[in-house]
Protein backbone atom coordinates (compact mmCIF):
# COMPACT_ATOMS: atom_id res chain seq x y z
CA UNK A 1 0.00 0.00 0.00
CA UNK A 2 1.33 3.25 -0.52
CA UNK A 3 0.70 5.31 2.67
CA UNK A 4 0.92 9.58 2.74
CA UNK A 5 2.25 10.43 6.61
CA UNK A 6 1.71 13.86 7.31
CA UNK A 7 4.05 15.01 10.27
CA UNK A 8 5.15 18.07 12.15
CA UNK A 9 8.34 17.03 12.90
CA UNK A 10 10.04 14.21 11.73
CA UNK A 11 14.43 13.20 12.72
CA UNK A 12 16.78 13.81 13.13
CA UNK A 13 16.17 16.67 14.93
CA UNK A 14 12.67 16.90 16.87
CA UNK A 15 11.31 15.35 19.62
CA UNK A 16 8.91 12.09 21.22
CA UNK A 17 6.47 12.74 18.65
CA UNK A 18 8.73 12.95 16.11
CA UNK A 19 10.53 9.52 16.98
CA UNK A 20 7.39 7.81 17.48
CA UNK A 21 6.04 9.30 13.52
CA UNK A 22 9.52 7.33 12.36
CA UNK A 23 9.45 4.54 14.13
CA UNK A 24 5.61 3.83 12.72
CA UNK A 25 7.42 4.81 9.32
CA UNK A 26 10.18 2.27 9.30
CA UNK A 27 7.98 -0.53 11.01
CA UNK A 28 4.90 -0.05 7.75
CA UNK A 29 8.39 0.23 5.65
CA UNK A 30 9.77 -3.36 7.00
CA UNK A 31 6.34 -4.76 6.28
CA UNK A 32 6.41 -4.18 2.42
CA UNK A 33 4.14 -0.66 2.35
CA UNK A 34 5.69 2.42 0.69
CA UNK A 35 5.90 5.44 2.43
CA UNK A 36 5.68 9.13 1.07
CA UNK A 37 6.20 11.78 4.10
CA UNK A 38 5.09 15.40 3.75
CA UNK A 39 5.74 17.69 6.44
CA UNK A 40 5.02 21.94 6.89
CA UNK A 41 8.13 24.10 7.74
CA UNK A 42 8.24 27.25 9.97
CA UNK A 43 10.31 29.92 10.56
CA UNK A 44 13.90 28.69 10.49
CA UNK A 45 13.29 26.20 8.41
CA UNK A 46 11.12 27.69 5.83
CA UNK A 47 12.76 27.42 2.33
CA UNK A 48 14.99 24.47 3.21
CA UNK A 49 14.90 20.87 2.13
CA UNK A 50 13.75 18.43 5.09
CA UNK A 51 17.03 16.75 5.61
CA UNK A 52 17.77 13.04 4.54
CA UNK A 53 17.20 10.20 7.34
CA UNK A 54 17.59 6.14 7.83
CA UNK A 55 16.22 6.17 3.67
CA UNK A 56 13.44 8.82 4.09
CA UNK A 57 13.39 11.95 2.26
CA UNK A 58 10.31 14.12 3.91
CA UNK A 59 8.90 16.61 1.27
CA UNK A 60 8.40 19.83 2.77
CA UNK A 61 6.05 22.43 2.30
CA UNK A 62 5.98 26.18 3.70
CA UNK A 63 4.27 28.17 5.67
CA UNK A 64 4.85 31.52 7.68
CA UNK A 65 3.00 32.98 10.87
CA UNK A 66 4.29 36.48 12.51
CA UNK A 67 5.66 35.95 15.71
CA UNK A 68 2.25 37.67 17.34
CA UNK A 69 0.27 35.54 19.89
CA UNK A 70 -3.20 34.53 18.56
CA UNK A 71 -2.28 35.98 15.44
CA UNK A 72 0.35 33.88 14.62
CA UNK A 73 -2.01 30.84 15.50
CA UNK A 74 -4.41 31.97 12.81
CA UNK A 75 -1.70 31.96 10.36
CA UNK A 76 -0.36 28.32 11.35
CA UNK A 77 -4.18 26.72 11.82
CA UNK A 78 -6.88 28.48 9.88
CA UNK A 79 -4.72 30.42 6.98
CA UNK A 80 -2.46 27.51 6.82
CA UNK A 81 -4.81 24.70 6.50
CA UNK A 82 -6.11 25.65 3.35
CA UNK A 83 -3.20 26.13 1.53
CA UNK A 84 -1.90 22.95 2.90
CA UNK A 85 -4.97 20.74 2.41
CA UNK A 86 -4.72 22.02 -1.76
CA UNK A 87 -1.43 21.22 -2.09
CA UNK A 88 -2.01 17.72 -0.22
CA UNK A 89 -5.38 16.84 -2.74
CA UNK A 90 -2.92 17.18 -5.96
CA UNK A 91 -0.45 15.15 -4.13
CA UNK A 92 -2.44 12.15 -3.12
CA UNK A 93 -4.05 12.12 -6.93
CA UNK A 94 -0.31 12.56 -8.38
CA UNK A 95 1.14 9.58 -6.68
CA UNK A 96 -1.58 7.48 -6.22
CA UNK A 97 -1.42 7.54 -2.66
CA UNK A 98 -4.04 4.71 -0.85
CA UNK A 99 -4.44 6.15 2.27
CA UNK A 100 -2.76 9.25 4.52
CA UNK A 101 -2.06 8.88 7.88
CA UNK A 102 -1.83 12.46 9.66
CA UNK A 103 0.51 12.53 12.96
CA UNK A 104 -0.21 16.30 14.75
CA UNK A 105 -2.37 19.01 14.89
CA UNK A 106 -0.82 21.35 11.79
CA UNK A 107 -1.22 17.97 9.78
CA UNK A 108 -4.64 16.50 11.01
CA UNK A 109 -7.18 18.97 9.83
CA UNK A 110 -6.05 19.85 5.98
CA UNK A 111 -5.15 15.92 6.01
CA UNK A 112 -8.56 14.82 6.41
CA UNK A 113 -9.95 17.87 4.18
CA UNK A 114 -7.63 16.35 1.35
CA UNK A 115 -8.09 12.82 1.56
CA UNK A 116 -12.06 13.36 2.03
CA UNK A 117 -12.03 15.16 -1.22
CA UNK A 118 -10.22 12.44 -2.74
CA UNK A 119 -11.77 9.16 -1.38
CA UNK A 120 -8.92 7.74 0.24
CA UNK A 121 -8.96 6.39 3.71
CA UNK A 122 -7.61 8.62 6.37
CA UNK A 123 -6.63 8.24 9.64
CA UNK A 124 -5.22 10.41 12.50
CA UNK A 125 -3.15 10.13 15.55
CA UNK A 126 -3.54 12.14 18.26
CA UNK A 127 -0.62 12.35 20.92
CA UNK A 128 -1.37 15.12 22.77
CA UNK A 129 -4.92 17.23 23.99
CA UNK A 130 -5.43 19.63 20.86
CA UNK A 131 -8.84 18.37 19.90
CA UNK A 132 -10.03 19.32 23.60
CA UNK A 133 -7.63 22.10 24.82
CA UNK A 134 -6.60 25.29 22.77
CA UNK A 135 -3.42 25.03 24.64
CA UNK A 136 -3.32 21.35 24.23
CA UNK A 137 -2.01 20.60 27.61
CA UNK A 138 -5.45 20.95 29.83
CA UNK A 139 -3.71 23.12 32.69
CA UNK A 140 -5.48 25.74 33.92
CA UNK A 141 -3.09 27.00 36.46
CA UNK A 142 0.77 25.97 36.33
CA UNK A 143 0.70 26.15 40.58
CA UNK A 144 -2.56 23.82 41.01
CA UNK A 145 -2.51 20.37 40.91
CA UNK A 146 -6.20 19.82 39.15
CA UNK A 147 -6.59 19.77 35.54
CA UNK A 148 -8.86 22.03 33.08
CA UNK A 149 -12.86 20.63 33.17
CA UNK A 150 -13.77 21.99 29.95
CA UNK A 151 -12.68 24.55 27.72
CA UNK A 152 -15.84 26.98 28.32
CA UNK A 153 -15.72 30.38 27.87
CA UNK A 154 -15.42 31.49 31.89
CA UNK A 155 -12.02 29.08 32.05
CA UNK A 156 -10.51 30.58 28.80
CA UNK A 157 -10.56 33.86 30.88
CA UNK A 158 -8.64 32.07 33.48
CA UNK A 159 -5.87 30.10 30.79
CA UNK A 160 -4.68 32.85 29.36
CA UNK A 161 -3.08 34.25 32.72
CA UNK A 162 -0.65 32.26 32.94
CA UNK A 163 0.39 32.21 28.81
CA UNK A 164 -0.46 36.28 29.00
CA UNK A 165 1.90 37.44 32.03
CA UNK A 166 1.05 40.69 33.11
CA UNK A 167 -0.36 41.95 29.70
CA UNK A 168 -2.89 38.54 29.97
CA UNK A 169 -6.33 40.84 30.02
CA UNK A 170 -5.10 42.22 26.26
CA UNK A 171 -5.81 38.47 25.42
CA UNK A 172 -9.82 38.45 26.58
CA UNK A 173 -11.18 39.71 23.31
CA UNK A 174 -9.49 36.38 21.60
CA UNK A 175 -11.39 34.20 23.56
CA UNK A 176 -13.93 34.00 20.53
CA UNK A 177 -10.96 33.10 18.46
CA UNK A 178 -9.92 30.69 20.20
CA UNK A 179 -13.51 28.82 21.20
CA UNK A 180 -14.10 28.89 17.02
CA UNK A 181 -10.56 27.46 16.41
CA UNK A 182 -11.06 24.54 18.91
CA UNK A 183 -14.42 23.45 17.49
CA UNK A 184 -12.73 24.04 13.87
CA UNK A 185 -9.85 21.49 14.77
CA UNK A 186 -12.64 18.92 16.01
CA UNK A 187 -14.87 19.05 13.77
CA UNK A 188 -11.98 17.99 10.82
CA UNK A 189 -11.25 15.37 13.38
CA UNK A 190 -14.76 13.97 13.41
CA UNK A 191 -14.13 13.29 9.66
CA UNK A 192 -11.72 11.03 10.26
CA UNK A 193 -12.28 7.95 9.25
CA UNK A 194 -10.29 6.77 12.36
CA UNK A 195 -8.55 8.51 14.62
CA UNK A 196 -5.48 6.28 16.92
CA UNK A 197 -5.34 7.81 20.31
CA UNK A 198 -1.79 6.59 21.97
CA UNK A 199 -3.07 6.10 25.78
CA UNK A 200 -6.01 5.16 27.67
CA UNK A 201 -6.16 8.54 28.58
CA UNK A 202 -6.15 10.31 25.48
CA UNK A 203 -8.82 8.00 24.48
CA UNK A 204 -10.80 8.65 27.32
CA UNK A 205 -10.42 12.51 26.97
CA UNK A 206 -11.42 12.46 23.36
CA UNK A 207 -14.66 10.99 24.07
CA UNK A 208 -15.46 12.91 27.26
CA UNK A 209 -14.28 16.18 26.04
CA UNK A 210 -15.13 16.16 22.41
CA UNK A 211 -18.80 15.13 21.93
CA UNK A 212 -18.15 15.82 17.86
CA UNK A 213 -16.43 12.67 18.00
CA UNK A 214 -19.44 10.43 18.87
CA UNK A 215 -19.38 8.87 16.13
CA UNK A 216 -15.64 8.61 15.47
CA UNK A 217 -13.95 5.08 15.07
CA UNK A 218 -11.45 5.88 18.26
CA UNK A 219 -8.74 2.88 18.74
CA UNK A 220 -6.00 3.15 21.10
CA UNK A 221 -2.69 2.25 19.84
CA UNK A 222 0.40 3.01 21.22
CA UNK A 223 3.56 4.76 19.68
CA UNK A 224 5.80 2.24 18.29
CA UNK A 225 9.28 1.84 20.43
CA UNK A 226 11.93 -0.06 18.32
CA UNK A 227 13.24 -2.09 21.47
CA UNK A 228 15.97 -3.99 20.09
CA UNK A 229 17.31 -0.69 17.96
CA UNK A 230 17.05 1.40 21.32
CA UNK A 231 19.52 -1.20 23.37
CA UNK A 232 21.74 -1.74 20.66
CA UNK A 233 22.35 1.80 20.03
CA UNK A 234 22.44 2.39 23.82
CA UNK A 235 24.73 -0.53 24.68
CA UNK A 236 27.43 1.10 22.28
CA UNK A 237 27.62 4.41 23.79
CA UNK A 238 29.92 5.22 26.13
CA UNK A 239 29.36 5.73 29.25
CA UNK A 240 28.75 9.94 30.02
CA UNK A 241 29.65 10.23 33.40
CA UNK A 242 31.43 8.13 36.43
CA UNK A 243 29.69 7.15 39.26
CA UNK A 244 26.21 6.67 40.23
CA UNK A 245 23.45 9.70 39.38
CA UNK A 246 19.98 10.44 38.84
CA UNK A 247 18.66 11.84 36.16
CA UNK A 248 15.86 13.97 34.44
CA UNK A 249 15.02 13.92 30.43
CA UNK A 250 12.53 16.45 28.80
CA UNK A 251 12.04 20.49 28.20
CA UNK A 252 12.10 22.80 31.04
CA UNK A 253 8.77 24.26 30.65
CA UNK A 254 5.92 24.18 32.95
CA UNK A 255 4.00 21.42 31.91
CA UNK A 256 6.88 19.29 32.56
CA UNK A 257 6.46 20.21 36.37
CA UNK A 258 10.22 21.19 36.61
CA UNK A 259 9.38 22.91 39.22
CA UNK A 260 8.83 19.71 41.48
CA UNK A 261 12.02 18.61 40.53
CA UNK A 262 13.98 20.44 42.90
CA UNK A 263 11.88 20.13 45.70
CA UNK A 264 11.58 15.81 45.28
CA UNK A 265 15.16 16.49 44.82
CA UNK A 266 15.57 18.24 48.47
CA UNK A 267 13.22 15.86 50.00
CA UNK A 268 14.73 12.96 49.25
CA UNK A 269 17.92 14.43 50.40
CA UNK A 270 19.66 12.87 47.20
CA UNK A 271 23.27 12.60 47.71
CA UNK A 272 23.97 11.73 43.87
CA UNK A 273 24.59 14.16 41.04
CA UNK A 274 20.89 14.67 39.05
CA UNK A 275 21.69 15.53 35.81
CA UNK A 276 18.87 17.52 33.43
CA UNK A 277 19.26 16.71 29.85
CA UNK A 278 16.86 19.45 28.30
CA UNK A 279 15.86 23.21 27.97
CA UNK A 280 13.43 25.27 28.07
CA UNK A 281 11.79 28.81 29.37
CA UNK A 282 12.10 27.67 33.09
CA UNK A 283 15.97 26.39 33.02
CA UNK A 284 17.20 29.97 34.24
CA UNK A 285 14.98 29.89 37.49
CA UNK A 286 15.38 25.93 37.78
CA UNK A 287 19.67 26.35 37.73
CA UNK A 288 18.63 29.69 40.43
CA UNK A 289 17.20 27.33 42.53
CA UNK A 290 19.93 24.18 42.11
CA UNK A 291 22.80 26.69 43.09
CA UNK A 292 20.33 27.81 46.30
CA UNK A 293 19.40 24.68 47.11
CA UNK A 294 23.18 23.17 47.41
CA UNK A 295 22.44 19.74 45.46
CA UNK A 296 24.75 18.57 42.31
CA UNK A 297 22.83 19.39 39.35
CA UNK A 298 24.57 19.35 36.21
CA UNK A 299 22.77 20.90 33.33
CA UNK A 300 23.79 19.59 29.45
CA UNK A 301 21.22 20.88 27.91
CA UNK A 302 19.62 19.70 24.79
CA UNK A 303 21.79 16.58 23.33
CA UNK A 304 21.47 14.36 20.43
CA UNK A 305 19.60 10.91 20.44
CA UNK A 306 22.67 9.10 20.85
CA UNK A 307 23.52 10.90 23.99
CA UNK A 308 20.44 11.30 25.65
CA UNK A 309 20.14 7.37 25.06
CA UNK A 310 24.28 6.97 26.50
CA UNK A 311 22.54 9.43 29.55
CA UNK A 312 19.55 6.71 30.27
CA UNK A 313 21.46 3.89 29.85
CA UNK A 314 23.75 4.46 32.82
CA UNK A 315 21.21 6.41 34.95
CA UNK A 316 20.52 4.78 38.42
CA UNK A 317 17.14 6.02 38.53
CA UNK A 318 15.20 8.48 36.37
CA UNK A 319 13.01 11.26 38.00
CA UNK A 320 9.78 12.37 35.88
CA UNK A 321 7.85 15.12 38.04
CA UNK A 322 5.28 15.92 34.68
CA UNK A 323 2.60 18.26 35.94
CA UNK A 324 0.27 18.37 32.80
CA UNK A 325 -1.42 14.94 31.59
CA UNK A 326 1.49 13.09 29.52
CA UNK A 327 -0.09 11.33 26.97
CA UNK A 328 2.47 8.59 26.91
CA UNK A 329 5.77 9.62 27.52
CA UNK A 330 8.76 7.88 25.22
CA UNK A 331 11.06 9.19 27.48
CA UNK A 332 9.26 6.94 29.91
CA UNK A 333 9.26 4.08 27.05
CA UNK A 334 12.71 4.33 26.44
CA UNK A 335 13.66 4.07 30.31
CA UNK A 336 11.70 1.07 30.50
CA UNK A 337 13.63 -0.35 27.79
CA UNK A 338 16.97 0.22 29.18
CA UNK A 339 15.71 -0.74 32.49
CA UNK A 340 16.24 2.15 34.43
CA UNK A 341 14.04 2.32 37.97
CA UNK A 342 11.74 5.02 37.38
CA UNK A 343 10.02 7.06 40.10
CA UNK A 344 7.00 9.09 37.92
CA UNK A 345 4.17 11.82 38.64
CA UNK A 346 1.07 9.95 37.71
CA UNK A 347 -0.72 11.99 35.14
CA UNK A 348 -2.35 11.32 32.25
CA UNK A 349 -1.03 8.35 30.06
CA UNK A 350 1.96 7.51 32.50
CA UNK A 351 0.51 4.78 34.15
CA UNK A 352 0.12 2.88 30.65
CA UNK A 353 3.85 2.52 30.49
CA UNK A 354 4.50 2.36 34.14
CA UNK A 355 2.52 0.22 36.81
CA UNK A 356 3.03 1.29 40.45
CA UNK A 357 5.50 -1.15 42.66
CA UNK A 358 5.58 -3.58 39.81
CA UNK A 359 7.58 -1.32 36.80
CA UNK A 360 8.17 1.86 38.80
CA UNK A 361 7.29 4.43 41.34
CA UNK A 362 4.11 6.42 40.93
CA UNK A 363 2.59 9.40 43.05
CA UNK A 364 0.41 12.42 42.88
CA UNK A 365 2.90 14.82 44.61
CA UNK A 366 5.84 16.55 44.83
CA UNK A 367 6.52 15.24 48.32
CA UNK A 368 5.44 12.08 47.38
CA UNK A 369 8.15 12.36 44.46
CA UNK A 370 10.76 13.11 46.98
CA UNK A 371 9.31 10.02 48.97
CA UNK A 372 9.91 8.26 46.06
CA UNK A 373 13.15 9.27 44.96
CA UNK A 374 14.87 7.89 48.12
CA UNK A 375 13.33 4.43 47.99
CA UNK A 376 15.08 4.11 45.03
CA UNK A 377 18.21 6.26 45.67
CA UNK A 378 18.49 3.56 48.90
CA UNK A 379 17.27 0.35 47.71
CA UNK A 380 19.23 -0.84 45.02
CA UNK A 381 17.31 -4.29 44.90
CA UNK A 382 14.13 -2.72 44.40
CA UNK A 383 16.02 -0.54 41.27
CA UNK A 384 16.54 -3.50 40.17
CA UNK A 385 13.58 -5.35 40.28
CA UNK A 386 11.51 -2.98 38.77
CA UNK A 387 13.95 -2.36 36.02
CA UNK A 388 13.93 -6.02 34.70
CA UNK A 389 10.08 -5.97 35.16
CA UNK A 390 10.12 -2.54 32.85
CA UNK A 391 11.93 -4.29 30.49
CA UNK A 392 9.44 -7.02 30.34
CA UNK A 393 6.57 -4.98 29.98
CA UNK A 394 7.88 -2.73 27.29
CA UNK A 395 8.71 -5.73 25.32
CA UNK A 396 5.32 -7.42 25.23
CA UNK A 397 2.98 -4.19 24.76
CA UNK A 398 5.36 -1.50 23.21
CA UNK A 399 7.50 -2.93 21.03
CA UNK A 400 7.26 -1.36 17.05
CA UNK A 401 6.42 -5.01 16.07
CA UNK A 402 3.11 -4.74 18.34
CA UNK A 403 1.97 -1.91 17.79
CA UNK A 404 2.55 -1.14 13.82
CA UNK A 405 0.71 -4.70 13.56
CA UNK A 406 -2.09 -3.16 14.71
CA UNK A 407 -1.78 0.06 12.57
CA UNK A 408 -1.49 -2.43 9.56
CA UNK A 409 -4.86 -3.99 10.66
CA UNK A 410 -6.63 -0.91 11.13
CA UNK A 411 -5.50 0.15 7.86
CA UNK A 412 -6.33 -2.89 5.88
CA UNK A 413 -10.16 -2.27 7.65
CA UNK A 414 -10.37 1.21 6.36
CA UNK A 415 -9.20 0.20 2.46
CA UNK A 416 -11.33 -2.60 2.47
CA UNK A 417 -14.10 -0.56 3.69
CA UNK A 418 -14.04 1.88 1.27
CA UNK A 419 -13.88 -0.67 -1.36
Amino acid sequence: MRVLITTDAFPPVCGGSGWSTFELAKGLRARGHELLIVRPLFGAQTGAEPPEYDGFRPIGFNGWAPPVPFVRNYFKNERFYRRFSDFLTDFIRRHGVGLVHAQHVLTSPPSITAARSVGVPVVCTVRDYWPVCYWSDLILDPQAQGLCPGCTAGRMTQCIRPHGGALWPLGLPAIPYMRANLSLKRASLAAADAVIAVSSAIAADLRRRAPELASTRIEMIHNPVDVAGIRDQAESAARPMSGSYALYVGKLEPNKGVSKLLAAVERARLDWPLVVVGDGSERAELEEAARRSGRDVRFVGWRPREEVLAWLRHADLLVFPSHGPESLSRVLLEASTLGVAIAAMETGGTSDSVVHEQTGLLSHSADGLGDDVARLRHDSLLRARLGQAARRRVESRFDAAVAVGQVEQLYRALTEGKR
